[in-house]
């Protein structure tokens, strides 16, 4: 079970995860052992709240397909748990960030001090530039 809130969890038969071989070299062993894993889950027949499944569908990102199944690929470590453990920590985390609040910009007005000392700023490179160029007599 994935506990993403107090109200919120998922339930170990919403999420498929998979044991298969992990690519690249790694000696004997990577032949023989299927260490990494493979984590599908389907967002929209899980029992996840319609705000949560709203934001993750409407998010952007590579690891969730046109049919909403997010999919993630882990064989960062060489033991089958660790790799189900570090999985299952991606997608908690991939919801947590789609359904994060984000705060709304409060616009503030620049300061007076803040706008003299930007125009005497200005006044002075021209100044710089000005004795720059060359003397016409």
């Amino acid at each position: 079970m994935l506990t993403l809130s107090n109200n919120v969890k998922l339930a170990d038969w919403e999420i498929a995860i998979k044991a298969i071989r992990s690519q690249g070299a790694g000696g004997q062993n990577v032949n023989k052992v299927a260490t990494a894993i493979h984590l599908r889950f389907d967002i929209k027949h899980s029992t996840l709240p319609p705000f949560y499944k709203q934001c993750l569908l409407k998010l952007s990102d590579q690891r969730i397909t046109k049919e909403g199944v997010i999919i993630i690929k882990s064989q960062q470590f060489r033991t089958q748990e660790r790799n189900k453990e570090a999985a299952l920590e991606r997608l908690k985390e991939l919801i947590e960030e789609a359904t994060a609040h984000t705060k709304k910009r409060c616009p503030t007005k620049a300061t007076k001090g803040s706008q003299r000392r930007r125009m005497d700023k200005k006044t002075q490179r021209g100044q710089t530039k000005i004795q720059r160029r060359k003397v016409d007599y």
